[in-house]
């Protein structure tokens, strides 16, 4: 079993939906000079990409991270989600990239709204706390998507099964059954919640449903526009060059969405908006797209039907 650095204990970042990517290495390209051909599974997982979370504070999720990133098994799963995802569907990267980025974004959202008086549905409801609530947001994240390992299609409910006998053997370990439960139900519940038209019933559920549409910083969805795809889908993604996730300084969050070209508009209504609508915390958003610089970017040189 690979050993993992102290993800855990990372230093904070100021805004983790603006943060450099970390390479994925299910899909980054080999080293020059390395041997050519797809890279075994043992090389993969021996260079894996670590979970980083700003949990310091926070001892309960620190050392469900510190498992997480131990655990070949979890790795392996991002690994075969993004194979479907990237390399069998042409999608957006789905791996553990993806998985970190949407697991901090959550975390910061659900962060500011507690700074703004939203009590999280673990307090209100279970009587439990903060730091409950963030594991829940961040599990939920780490594992919404581990469903994809199977198919696409159906993915969140798939993601229930595959993930559900690994939460409660985390959970238990760190909780004990009862707290373990409750937190348990929870996290899949706002797995479940993150499909289209999915309604959450809990804050944490609604925080991973608008999180998981902020992955999209720095072209992130720019896989099938680079690939050749000239699309509305892959041109407006591949338009995005900045999340940033702020406090507005009047009792909301504002969401500001830098852009190159005013196509990114399309991917900010169609992936942003729908998110967001149904996730019961609409009221608490601000979303603000922008063109940074003074000329759009030239995307598309010439198109043809």
């Amino acid at each position: 079993m690979t050993k993992p650095r102290d993800a855990a204990t990372e230093p904070p970042q100021p805004d983790a939906a603006t943060e450099p990517r970390l390479p994925d290495a299910a899909t980054e390209p080999p080293a020059p000079g390395a041997a050519s051909g797809p890279r075994t599974l043992a090389e993969r997982i021996e260079d894996r990409v670590f979970i980083r979370i700003p949990a310091r504070h926070n001892p309960p999720l620190a050392e469900l991270i510190e498992r997480i990133n131990a655990e070949d098994e979890i790795y392996a799963l991002w690994l075969a989600q993004n194979t479907n995802a990237v390399h069998r569907l042409d999608m957006s990267d789905h791996g553990p990239v993806h998985v970190q980025i949407v697991a901090n974004s959550a975390l910061r959202l659900l962060r500011l709204l507690s700074s703004e008086g939203v009590s999280p549905s673990v307090v209100t409801d279970h009587g439990l706390v903060v730091d409950d609530a963030e594991v829940v947001v961040v599990l939920a994240a780490l594992f919404h998507d581990v469903g994809m390992s199977i198919h696409r299609e159906g993915h969140e409910a798939y993601s229930l099964f595959v993930a559900q006998p690994i939460l409660e053997r985390l959970l238990g370990e760190v909780y004990g059954r009862a707290v373990g439960t409750i937190v348990r139900s929870e996290i899949l519940h706002a797995i479940i919640s993150h499909r289209s038209g999915g309604r959450p019933l809990t804050v944490e559920g609604g925080i991973l449903r608008i999180a998981d549409a902020l992955d999209m910083a720095h072209g992130r969805s720019r896989i099938p526009f680079e690939a050749g795809s000239t699309s509305i889908h892959s041109v407006s993604a591949a338009a995005i060059e900045a999340v940033h996730i702020e406090p507005d300084g009047e009792g909301h969050i504002k969401i500001r969405v830098e852009m190159s070209n005013s196509a990114g508009v399309f991917q900010v209504d169609e992936l942003l908006r729908k998110k967001m609508k149904g996730s019961g915390l609409e009221q608490h958003f601000q979303v603000e797209a922008v063109i940074e610089g003074e000329a759009e970017k030239r995307l598309v040189q010439h198109f043809r039907l």
